[in-house]
């Protein structure tokens, strides 16, 4: 191998797809979200279930906001998977289990649930609880992967959920769905991960990928940086997660 010529490529296509393919998962649904929450009208109650660190806090000044959580995470857990080191759950206004928060039926306008299905044991009575101290016509505003890795363990239950899920259950349990859409590609996912590869790789094998592996992962980025701009529905096979509005019937 020429490894001059390797590396004038390396750096080539290092700067775009290093910072385009596969990193659009969490920018993209935080888009979203803040311009759902902007459209809420001023002084609407809204809940933030499951709000971890209240991250959503500055995103709803023109809300009567309230915060919950089951406020048990520290950042360490078991020390399995995926931690954050560090967890701040002081910001909370209300400590329970989602399944029962202690407010009376029909308290809120509005629920704001991001990412957090996946760290509940049985996320149906998560949406009945919803159904319950939502008003009539309220908003649940939701968002979980379609397929995690472990991560915030041991509160990780399920690695994701399918369109499906939410179609049978919210509508089980007394919503109608408004807004339905997928966040990201087969091909988006397939490139976030193959992005986590060099440290997963270091982590659980204790190894150092060397320069033909950097390279190797770097022209699979190219390619399905390709393909992305090429996808006609893989969607529907595999995306980052999915991005809901559902409106609870009168």
């Amino acid at each position: 191998f020429d490894t001059t010529k390797i590396k004038e490529t390396l750096k080539k296509i290092r700067r775009k797809i290093l910072t385009d393919v596969g990193n659009n998962n969490g920018s993209e649904r935080n888009r979203w979200i803040l311009e759902t929450l902007d459209k809420i009208p001023a002084g609407k109650k809204i809940l933030d279930a499951g709000a971890g660190e209240c991250q959503f806090r500055p995103a709803c000044s023109h809300l009567v906001y309230t915060s919950q959580d089951f406020g048990q995470y520290d950042g360490v857990g078991d020390k399995a998977g995926i931690q954050t080191e560090k967890w701040d759950n002081s910001k909370l206004d209300i400590v329970s289990d989602i399944t029962k928060i202690p407010v009376p039926d029909n308290s809120y306008d509005v629920i704001l649930c991001v990412e957090v299905f996946e760290h509940i044991p049985d996320p149906i009575s998560a949406i009945k609880e919803f159904s319950r101290i939502l008003k009539p016509e309220g908003k649940l505003i939701l968002t979980a992967p379609f397929c995690s890795m472990t991560h915030f363990s041991p509160y990780h239950f399920y690695s994701g959920f399918n369109k499906y899920f939410y179609q049978t259950n919210l509508g089980d349990n007394g919503f109608e769905i408004n807004e339905l859409r997928s966040n990201g590609s087969f091909f988006d996912f397939v490139a976030q991960d193959i992005k986590t590869l060099l440290l997963i790789t270091k982590k659980y094998t204790g190894e150092k990928p060397g320069f033909y592996q950097k390279f190797l992962i770097l022209l699979t980025l190219r390619m399905l940086d390709k393909y992305r701009k090429l996808d006609k529905n893989s969607k529907e096979l595999l995306c980052f997660g999915y991005q809901i509005i559902a409106t609870k019937k009168k």
